[in-house]
């Protein structure tokens, strides 16, 4: 094809850094298929709980709980609970994640984003199988294992690709989406849950189980119909597909977007200069922008590609490079924070905790349904506010009301359990009062740390350390989610109502860490991120001061030969 040079500066020119991306319905529709991979995790972390407050599976699998739980009116309510095998059942699915995230970063990497959740939709569908169908506990171990292995590989690759395919006005939505999947799948499974508890016969804990296989089939569908991001395309070396594809993504594959860039940026920025205000030529301006951008767009992936391609090693230099510090510290310490809000206690532990706190069985389950519905409804605001309002404003809002409800929950029940774990009959009013702490906890994180846990990670990384920086993330959230899963009936049987004080303390220290040391990133193009650093009172000392991390635009000039 015909080239000329692209030429962007400032005075009629644009400016890469402020290229955005037109919203397509080939974008929404990838972006929202791509999201169903949070439904396996979600679905996980709901159904777990339920299943473990089950008389039936308890008496097969866990007797000595249940002989505590059922049998023994006399046991402390904070301790009832408390037995190694049942966490472990809970828990080895994320140590299984996470060690599958470190494979699923290669994977992710050299063979791209769409086959990585392909692998885990596959592993989950195994996992649900041999869970549906154990007649020993080490089935439902082994079965767990598998599950496990299908989160690590659908969460390291979903948020990278969210946020790579997504325009950078709306990175923050389509991200975010992963995280609704995810409240989904914990709503779904609470309602499964509430429906396989009326079984007769003591079987319902195995449709509760198997019924994993329909996300894991959901994700599977999904993955076949879409294509692999523009960036992970760039770094297999398949430019020509990237470039293709790019511009399908954005709406510029239309046959005059072909002669408007037959023309080159010279006659295309004269036409903007020259047009008069008449609908038509505005149309026409619309139309050159748009073909301007996505080649700019293209031209930043590209150098990212050529940058990452140097980088040998990128978990050498995510660790030890110092001008990827920051990117370390955060990939760390937000997914780690992000379990220690002790959200995931309250999800998959939510039917064992309402039932620690006196309620029957099946109102337990109610309740775990009700908060189910709270998250997910919460998290549509995140949806909406995570691009207009920006990153840290919910952050920080998102943890100060947390650890105000944590605080008053924490409360209520040393009110009225003390130490001893004996609460006598609990009123109406007062378990309503618990549940709706409960719900407005779960609320706030719904519309902060859940979705932002995942999508900043997923952003701030350059592509040449991207998907060791996700396998970071991923690798930490598990290992959290694990250790809180592993030892939270150990430690309310040891702290008793002092745990919920324990969290509280977590999210105000981490809800101060985000005040002073995340930076804003709303709006900013995925591959123009390094600016940030540059520009943060904190992480500028630690950016190289010879230039290699600024932008991969190079700022306000740019010059891009059309091929």
């Amino acid at each position: 094809m015909a080239g000329g040079n692209f030429a962007f500066a400032g005075g009629g020119g644009i400016n890469p850094d402020e290229y955005t991306g037109k919203l397509t319905w080939y974008v929404k529709w990838t972006c929202i298929m791509a999201a169903m991979g949070g439904l396996i995790f979600g679905y996980d972390i709901g159904i777990s709980g339920g299943v473990t407050s089950m008389a039936p599976f308890l008496q097969r699998f866990f007797m000595s709980v249940y002989r505590k739980e059922a049998l023994n009116t006399s046991t402390n309510q904070y301790c009832k609970f408390d037995s190694q095998l049942l966490t472990l059942f809970t828990s080895s699915l994320y140590v299984a994640a996470l060690f599958a995230s470190i494979a699923a970063s290669h994977v992710s990497k050299k063979y791209g984003r769409i086959r990585s959740m392909i692998l885990g939709g596959l592993f989950f569908l195994s996992g649900a199988v041999l869970n549906a169908a154990a007649i020993h506990i080490s089935m439902l171990i082994l079965g767990r294992i598998l599950l496990g292995i299908g989160v690590g590989f659908a969460n390291q690759s979903v948020p990278i690709y969210l946020s790579e395919i997504a325009p950078p006005n709306y990175r923050g939505t389509f991200n975010v989406l992963f995280q609704l999947s995810i409240t989904v799948g914990i709503l779904i499974a609470n309602l499964v849950n509430f429906g396989t508890d009326k079984i007769s016969g003591g079987w319902g804990w195995r449709v509760s189980l198997g019924g994993a296989a329909v996300p894991a089939l959901v994700i599977l569908f999904s993955s076949m119909f879409l294509s692999d991001s523009p960036s992970s395309l760039i770094d297999r070396g398949m430019e020509k597909e990237a470039k293709q594809l790019l511009r399908k993504i954005r709406g510029v594959d239309y046959p005059e977007a072909e002669v408007l860039r037959e023309m080159g940026a010279a006659v295309l920025l004269e036409k903007i200069k020259a047009v008069k205000s008449v609908e038509a030529d505005q149309e026409l301006i619309k139309e050159i922008r748009e073909v301007i951008n996505v080649e700019a767009e293209f031209n930043d992936l590209l150098m990212a590609s050529e940058a990452s391609k140097k980088v040998e090693g990128p978990w050498t230099n995510l660790v030890f490079v110092r001008k990827y510090r920051p990117q370390l510290i955060l990939s760390i310490l937000i997914p780690s924070f992000q379990q220690l809000t002790g959200i995931n206690v309250v999800m998959f532990y939510a039917p064992v905790l309402f039932q620690t706190l006196g309620f029957k069985s099946n109102v337990s389950l109610i309740s775990a349904v009700i908060t189910g519905l709270v998250n997910l409804l919460a998290t549509f605001f995140s949806v909406y506010g995570t691009d207009k309002f920006g990153r840290r404003k919910l952050f920080f809002y998102g943890g100060i009301f947390m650890c105000l409800f944590q605080t008053a929950l924490a409360a209520l029940i040393g009110a009225k359990f003390g130490t001893t774990g004996n609460s006598g009959v609990l009123p109406h009013w007062y378990a309503a009062l618990v549940v709706l702490c409960i719900c407005v906890f779960v609320a706030n994180f719904a519309y902060s740390w859940g979705p932002l846990g995942w999508l900043v990670p997923s952003e701030i990384s350059p592509l040449e350390v991207r998907s060791a920086a996700q396998c970071v993330t991923v690798s930490m959230n598990m290992f959290f989610t694990f250790l809180v899963a592993q030892i939270f009936l150990k430690m309310l049987c040891g702290m008793k109502f002092g745990l919920f004080i324990f969290f509280a303390a977590f999210v105000f220290i981490m809800t101060m860490f985000i005040y002073l040391y995340v930076p804003e990133t709303k709006n900013i193009p995925i591959e123009e991120m390094s600016q940030i650093w540059r520009e943060h009172w904190f992480w500028k000392k630690f950016v190289d001061e010879d230039g290699e991390s600024k932008p991969q635009g190079n700022g306000t000039k740019l010059r891009m030969e059309v091929v």
